[in-house]
C-alpha cells in the first residue's frame, strides 16, 4: 500500500541536472541542457542534456561496438535472463522512487503510475527475462536426405523511440524483447518524460547489463530521432507516438538502409454500449475510468462512447455524473483520482478541441474547462460532449486528452459502421449480455484489442498491434519478440 509520507519524502529531493547514458556511463553530450518543467506546478524541475546528431552517432557506435563484439547478443540465453530478471528486481526495489520521478515529470496520478509504470515495466522485464531460453528454432519437415533448421538470431541495433505519456511501461514494451532477443538498444525518450528511462538505464548497468547494450539518449525529435532514424548502422526502429513522427520514420528508413519500422500510432477507440449490457451503472463508470484516467493521455482510451438510442440521456448522464466525481488534482497526492495534462501546449489543445466541438454542434454535458491554474500546473477537467457526429473533428482526431465524444446508434449494423468510421484500429469495446453479438462485435471491429464488458486491463500475455493508421507489428506478449529477430536457414545435406 502507497504511502503519503515516503512519497511527499521523494517529492521533496532535488533532482540532478541529467545526461546521456552512453557506453555505460552518463555523458554530458555536447548540446548543453534543456529545462524539465513539470506539469504538476509548471515549475523547473531539472534539466536534461539536449541531444545533438554526434550525441546519438555516438550512443549509435556504442551499441554496433557492443552488438559485433557479441558482448551481449553472444552471452548464453541463461546468462542474459539472470541480468534482466536482476533488472526486474532493482525496478521493484526503487519502484516508488521511480514512480514519483516519473510523476514529477509527466503527470500521471501516482495511484496509476506505481502500477503502470514501475509495476508494469518490472513485470514486463520479468516476463521477458523468462522466454529467453523458452523461445526455441524450428527444424523443417524436408526430405529424409536434407536437415532444414531455422534459427532465430539477434537483428543488431534497435532504435526505440517511445511518447511521454507511460514511459516506463512503452520503454520497457520495446526494450525488454529487444534486449532479450540479443539486440543492442539506443532509446530516444519523449522530451518531456526522459527522467524515468534514464534511471533505468542506470539500473541495467547495475543489474550487469554489458556497457553499450542499452544507451540513453535525451533531446528533441526533430534533431536526435531524425539521426537515428536515418542511421544505416540501425536494423530495427520501433516507435509509439503521432501518425505525423511515424510517416517520417518510414520516409527515413526508405531514405537509409530499409530498416525495418514497427510503428503504434495512437487511436480513436469505439467504446459500444448497446441497452442490454449486463450492469449499466459499472458500464458508465469504467467507460468514465477508460477515458479520463492519466486525464485521457492513454493510446488505448476509450474515447468515442457510442451508445445504443433507447439508453443514451441515462447513460450519458451516469457517465458525466461518475466523471464530475473525480477528483481532479495534485497527481502525487493519493486522493487525487486524476492527474495533470502533460504540458501547456497539450492542455491548450484539448480546450481547443472543446472549442471546435462546440463550433460543430455538440453539446457539453460537463467538464470543457481547464482547472486549478492558481497551482501553476496543467488541469482539466474531465469533459463530456454529446450530438458528435460522424463528421465531426473530435470524432476523427485523437485529442489525447479528458475529451469523450459522445454518438447515438441504432442497432448492430451501424454500431459497427459507426465503429470502424476511423483512421485508427488500436483498440475498443463492447458492452452487451448477449454472447453472440459480442463474438460478432470482437470480429466486426477493425482494431488491435477488442475488451467485452471492461475496459482496459489486458496484460503482457497478449498483444497490442495497431490495424489501419494505428500502426504495425505488436507489443506485448511473445509475438513482440517477431519484431527484433532475423529468420535464417540452414539446409544442410546429409
Amino acid at each position: 500500500m502507497l504511502d503519503q509520507k515516503q512519497i511527499d519524502l521523494l517529492r521533496a529531493q532535488d533532482v540532478p541536472a541529467q545526461q546521456h547514458f552512453i557506453n555505460g556511463a552518463s555523458v554530458a553530450g555536447a548540446g548543453g541542457g534543456r529545462d524539465v518543467v513539470s506539469p504538476i506546478d509548471g515549475r523547473v524541475l531539472t534539466t536534461i542534456s539536449a541531444g545533438t546528431p554526434a550525441d546519438m552517432e555516438q550512443a549509435i557506435a556504442a551499441a554496433r561496438a557492443a552488438f559485433d563484439d557479441g558482448r551481449w547478443s553472444g552471452m548464453a540465453p541463461a546468462g542474459r535472463k539472470k541480468i534482466l530478471h536482476r533488472l526486474a528486481d532493482l525496478i521493484e526495489r526503487d519502484a516508488l522512487a521511480l514512480s514519483v520521478l516519473g510523476v514529477r515529470d509527466n503527470g500521471t496520478e501516482i495511484n496509476m503510475a506505481f502500477k503502470a509504470e514501475a509495476g508494469s515495466a518490472a513485470g514486463t522485464f520479468r516476463y521477458y527475462a523468462e522466454a529467453i531460453d523458452k523461445v526455441y528454432g524450428e527444424i523443417a519437415p524436408t526430405a529424409p536426405d536434407v536437415l532444414g533448421l531455422i534459427h532465430r538470431q539477434a537483428i543488431g541495433v534497435v532504435g526505440a523511440i517511445v511518447p511521454w505519456n507511460f514511459p516506463l511501461m512503452i520503454g520497457a514494451w520495446k526494450v525488454a524483447p529487444a534486449l532479450a532477443a540479443g539486440n543492442c538498444v539506443v532509446l530516444k525518450p519523449a522530451d518531456t518524460a526522459s527522467l524515468s528511462l534514464l534511471r533505468l538505464a542506470e539500473l541495467a548497468s547495475e543489474a550487469g547489463l554489458p556497457d553499450g547494450v542499452l544507451n540513453v539518449v535525451t533531446g528533441r525529435g526533430s534533431v536526435i530521432g531524425e539521426t537515428l532514424a536515418l542511421s544505416m548502422e540501425v536494423d530495427v526502429l520501433a516507435f509509439t507516438g503521432s501518425g505525423g513522427t511515424g510517416r517520417r520514420l518510414l520516409e527515413y528508413s526508405a531514405r537509409s538502409n530499409m530498416k525495418r519500422c514497427y510503428l503504434e500510432l495512437g487511436g480513436k477507440s469505439p467504446n459500444v454500449v448497446f441497452a442490454d449490457a449486463p450492469d449499466l451503472d459499472r458500464a458508465a463508470k469504467v467507460t468514465a475510468m477508460g477515458i479520463f484516467r492519466n486525464s485521457g493521455q492513454v493510446c488505448v482510451a476509450g474515447s468515442r462512447l457510442l451508445v445504443e438510442q433507447s439508453i443514451h440521456d441515462e447513460f450519458v448522464a451516469a457517465v458525466a455524473r461518475h466523471g464530475a466525481a473525480l477528483r481532479v488534482g495534485d497527481p502525487l497526492d493519493l486522493n487525487s483520482d486524476v492527474g495533470a495534462v502533460n504540458s501547456r501546449a497539450q492542455l491548450d489543445a484539448n480546450l481547443r478541441y472543446v472549442e471546435i466541438a462546440l463550433s460543430e454542434g455538440a453539446e457539453c454535458i460537463t467538464g470543457g474547462k481547464a482547472i486549478l491554474g492558481e497551482t501553476g500546473g496543467y488541469y482539466m477537467q474531465p469533459t463530456v460532449m454529446a450530438g458528435v457526429g460522424a463528421g465531426d473533428t473530435i470524432f476523427r482526431d485523437e485529442v489525447f486528452g479528458p475529451v469523450l465524444a459522445v454518438t447515438p446508434f441504432d442497432g448492430e449494423a451501424e454500431a459497427v459502421r459507426l465503429a470502424n468510421t476511423s483512421d485508427f484500429g488500436l483498440a475498443g469495446a463492447v458492452w452487451t449480455a448477449d454472447l453472440s453479438r459480442a463474438h460478432r462485435m470482437v470480429r466486426a471491429i477493425r482494431a488491435g484489442v477488442v475488451h467485452v464488458n471492461t475496459y482496459g486491463g489486458a496484460d503482457g500475455t497478449v498483444p497490442l498491434a495497431g490495424a489501419k493508421q494505428s500502426g504495425n507489428g505488436a507489443d506485448k506478449s511473445l509475438h513482440a519478440l517477431d519484431k527484433f529477430v532475423d529468420l535464417k536457414a540452414a539446409w544442410i545435406q546429409l
